[in-house]
């Protein structure tokens, strides 16, 4: 089943999905990180948006 972009809100926004290219991008951009360093401190820390700008000192 395809990711439903019109059901959006908090547990959506809190998540980093690497399967989509255009969050990808996004998080990159706004973390300021390279691809590579966004996939290794997802697999380190989880997916949430927190544990993840946390760990970078974001």
């Amino acid at each position: 089943m395809s990711d439903d972009k019109s059901k959006t809100g908090s547990p959506d926004r809190d998540r980093i999905n690497l399967s989509e290219n255009y969050e990808v991008q996004y998080w990159t951009k706004e973390l300021g990180v390279s691809e590579q360093e966004l996939r290794d401190v997802v697999n380190a820390v989880g997916d949430t948006s927190r544990a993840v700008r946390e760990r970078l000192g974001k």
